[in-house]
C-alpha cells in the first residue's frame, strides 16, 4: 500500500458507504460520455480538507472524493507546463517539447495531435476555459490544437509578460476564439461560468469534452475579500501551524489559500449545474492539480518533502480524482498504483471510444483498473523531468540550466525513488525522504539508472530541439511576439518589465511566406500607450498595486534577423522602433536591442509586433 493517508481513511470510508459509482455502463451503441477536466493550478495535495489540511475546508472537493475512484499515487511535472503538455499528449514533457513555463520552451510540438484532437475527431465539441500556457502564437495556440470553443490568456498566468497589459483577475481582458474580449467577474469564477453556458448551448445531444485548466492558485494571489475571513479565522485556531512564519507570508498563505476555497466553491457550482442539467451520471468529471504547492511546505505537505519545481515527493504528487457515475466503474474507492497524468490520454479515449492514438504512448490505459478489471498496473517505472528555469542568465548555451538533462530527473519505481540519479529513497520506511538509502541498494540503483539511461536515448534529440513560433501565416498575421520566448531567458512577468530587467534573448522563427515583414519593436506593449523610455505609472488594481516602473535609457533601437542587421531611432510618437525586413520562407532567429546614447545595449525589445505586409 503506497502512502495511504490513514488520517483521513475513516471519513472517506463513511463516504464511500453513502455514494458509490455502480453503473450499468453505456453499449457500444449509445452516446458516449461527456468529459470535464479541471486542473487547479499550484494548489498541492494537502490543500484539500479530506487530505487533512487543518485550515482550509473544501467541502464539495471532498465530497467529490467520496464520489471518486481516488489515484493516491499521482504524479505529475513539478512544473506547469510539462504537466498540461503531459496531460493533452500522453508523453513525456521532453518528447513532446512543452517543458518549461517560459524561456522558449514551452511549445507544444505542432505535428503532434492532442486530446482535443482526438475528442473533436470522434464527434466531440471541445472547449477550453482558461490556463492555456503550452504556446501563445500559430500554430500553438489553443484554437490550432483542436478546440472548437476556447478562452484562455497567454502565458503562465495572469498579468504575465504577453497578458493584456495590468490584467488583475478581476473583470480582465482574454482571448475568446482569436480576438480579445473583456469578461465581467473574477476570473476562477469567468472560467467555471463560461464553461458551464457553453455546456447549456449544447442542445443537439453532441457529446462535449470541456478542459478547465484553472490560473489560481497562483500568484498573484488576487482573491475576492469575503474568502479570506474563514482563513484568518482558522489560522487563529491552529496558531501552532502558522506563527513561525513571517507576517508577509502569513498574509500570503491567507490569500493562497482563499483563492482555493474559491475553486472548491466553483466545483460546487459546477455539481450543481451538471445535476440541474441532467448531465451528473453520464459525464466524467477528473479532479487535479498541476503540481505540487507553492506554499504547503511551510505549513502542511500531507507528511511529504518538497514543493513545487522540486523533485520530493511534495513537488509532484498531486490528487486525481475521477467521478463517472454511470460508468461501470464499480464503489467509490482509493488505487495506490502508481500512475501518472500521461495515462489520462489513452484513459480517457478508452472510456470515450476514441481511436487513433499512436501506439508509442509513454502513458498507459487505466480503464480496467477503474473498472476493477484488474489489481495493478503491469510492474511500471516513470520518469519525471523537466527544463529549469535559467535564473539571471541572459543568453542560451550548454551551461543553462533551461538546457535539458538526463540527470535532472526523478526515476519512479513502486516504493523506490532515485532522484537525480544518485539518491534513493524508500517511501515505505522513509516518506518524508530524509534517508538517501542508495549505498545499502546497488542493484536498485543499477537498474533505475538504465531505465533512465535508455529514457534519455529516446529522448535527448527531440529534448534539443528549439520549437519555432511561426510569422507570416494567415491564421496568425500580424502577431505579437513577447520575450517570454527568448530561448533559455526568463522574462515572463509584467513586473520585470515594470522593473526593466536587463535582458537579451532570441526568438526562433519559421517565416510562413516570403515577402516584406514589418517589425515594431517596443518595451511597453500597445494598449499601455508609454513611451520607450518612460516608467510605468503606479497602478492601484481591485486587490492590491502594481509597483511603479523603472525608466530606461533608451535612445536607438536594433535588429539582426537572418542576415540583415539595422538600427535606428523611435518613431514621431516615442513609442517605438520600426524596421521593415523582405525575409524568405522558412527558418530564421531574430534579436534585438535597444541602446542607450552612447549605443550600448540597454535590453532587448520585450514585445515585437510582427506584421507580413
Amino acid at each position: 500500500m503506497m502512502l495511504r493517508d490513514r488520517a483521513i481513511r475513516p471519513l472517506l470510508i463513511a463516504a464511500m458507504m453513502l455514494g458509490s459509482l455502480d453503473a450499468t455502463g453505456a453499449g457500444a451503441d449509445e452516446r458516449p460520455p461527456n468529459v470535464i477536466i479541471v486542473m487547479s493550478d499550484d494548489q498541492g495535495y494537502g490543500e484539500l480538507s479530506c487530505h487533512g489540511n487543518p485550515i482550509l475546508q473544501t467541502p464539495h472537493l471532498d465530497r467529490l472524493a467520496s464520489q471518486s475512484i481516488r489515484l493516491n499515487d499521482f504524479h505529475v511535472a513539478p512544473m506547469c507546463t510539462p504537466t498540461r503538455g503531459q496531460l493533452l499528449t500522453g508523453l513525456d514533457a521532453f518528447r513532446n517539447g512543452a517543458m518549461n513555463v517560459s524561456s522558449g520552451r514551452t511549445l507544444l510540438r505542432p505535428e503532434l495531435r492532442t486530446m482535443a484532437d482526438y475528442f473533436r475527431a470522434g464527434g466531440y465539441r471541445t472547449g477550453i476555459f482558461g490556463k492555456w500556457h503550452l504556446g501563445d502564437n500559430f500554430p500553438y495556440r489553443p484554437e490550432d490544437r483542436g478546440f472548437d470553443e476556447t478562452l484562455w490568456f497567454p502565458s503562465s498566468h495572469i498579468n504575465s509578460v504577453p497578458d493584456y497589459w495590468d490584467n488583475d483577475y478581476f473583470d480582465d481582458t482574454y482571448v475568446r476564439n482569436g480576438a480579445r474580449v473583456r469578461e465581467k467577474g473574477y476570473c476562477t469564477d469567468v472560467f467555471f461560468r463560461e464553461a458551464m453556458e457553453w455546456i447549456a448551448s449544447q442542445k443537439d445531444g453532441q457529446p462535449f469534452f470541456v478542459y478547465l485548466p484553472l490560473n489560481a492558485a497562483h500568484w498573484p494571489h488576487f482573491v475576492p475579500e469575503r474568502y479570506r475571513e474563514p482563513i484568518r479565522e482558522a489560522m487563529k485556531r491552529n496558531a501552532d501551524i502558522v506563527d513561525h512564519l513571517p507576517k508577509q507570508l502569513r498574509v500570503a498563505l491567507v490569500s493562497f489559500l482563499a483563492m482555493c476555497a474559491n475553486i472548491d466553491e466553483n466545483m460546487g457550482r459546477l455539481d450543481d449545474f451538471l445535476e440541474r442539467e441532467g448531465l451528473a451520471d453520464d459525464t466524467i468529471v477528473i479532479f487535479l492539480t498541476d503540481n505540487g504547492s507553492t506554499m504547503g511546505e511551510k505549513y502542511f505537505n500531507a507528511g511529504m518533502r518538497g514543493k513545487k519545481v522540486t523533485l520530493w515527493e511534495g513537488g509532484h504528487r498531486v490528487p486525481c480524482f475521477v467521478r463517472w457515475p454511470a460508468g461501470d466503474l464499480g464503489a467509490a474507492r482509493e488505487v495506490d498504483e502508481l500512475t501518472q497524468v500521461q495515462d489520462l490520454l489513452p484513459t480517457l479515449a478508452e472510456c470515450c471510444g476514441l481511436s487513433g492514438l499512436p501506439t508509442s504512448l509513454d502513458g498507459t490505459s487505466l480503464a480496467p483498473l477503474l473498472r476493477g478489471e484488474v489489481d495493478q498496473l503491469d510492474d511500471r517505472m516513470l520518469v519525471i523531468n523537466y527544463s529549469r528555469m535559467p535564473g539571471r542568465r541572459s543568453h542560451d548555451g550548454p551551461n543553462n540550466r533551461a538546457v535539458p538533462r538526463k540527470n535532472g530527473a526523478a526515476v519512479l519505481w513502486k516504493n523506490w525513488r532515485l532522484l537525480e540519479g544518485e539518491r534513493l529513497y524508500d517511501l515505505r520506511d522513509d516518506p518524508h525522504q530524509d534517508r538517501d538509502v542508495a549505498s545499502q541498494h546497488p542493484d536498485i540503483v543499477q537498474k533505475m539508472r538504465a531505465h533512465l539511461d535508455d529514457w534519455w536515448a529516446g529522448v535527448e534529440e527531440t529534448a534539443k530541439q528549439p520549437q519555432r513560433v511561426v510569422i507570416g501565416h494567415e491564421a496568425d498575421n500580424p502577431t505579437l511576439l513577447t520575450a517570454c520566448e527568448w530561448l533559455d531567458v526568463f522574462v515572463d512577468q509584467q513586473a520585470q518589465i515594470r522593473r526593466g530587467v536587463r535582458k537579451n534573448g532570441v526568438w526562433h522563427l519559421i517565416v510562413d511566406h516570403p515577402g516584406h515583414y514589418e517589425f515594431e519593436l517596443r518595451r511597453w506593449p500597445r494598449e499601455s500607450r508609454l513611451k520607450l523610455a518612460e516608467a510605468a505609472p503606479e497602478v492601484r488594481v481591485t486587490d492590491g498595486t502594481y509597483v511603479k516602473g523603472s525608466p530606461l535609457p533608451i535612445r536607438e533601437g536594433a535588429i539582426r534577423i537572418g542576415s540583415h542587421e539595422a538600427r535606428a531611432e523611435p518613431g514621431a510618437d516615442g513609442e517605438s522602433v520600426t524596421f521593415t525586413v523582405p525575409l524568405a520562407k522558412g527558418p530564421t532567429e531574430l534579436q534585438t536591442s535597444f541602446l542607450d546614447e552612447s549605443g550600448n545595449e540597454v535590453t532587448g525589445a520585450y514585445f515585437v509586433y510582427v506584421n507580413r505586409k
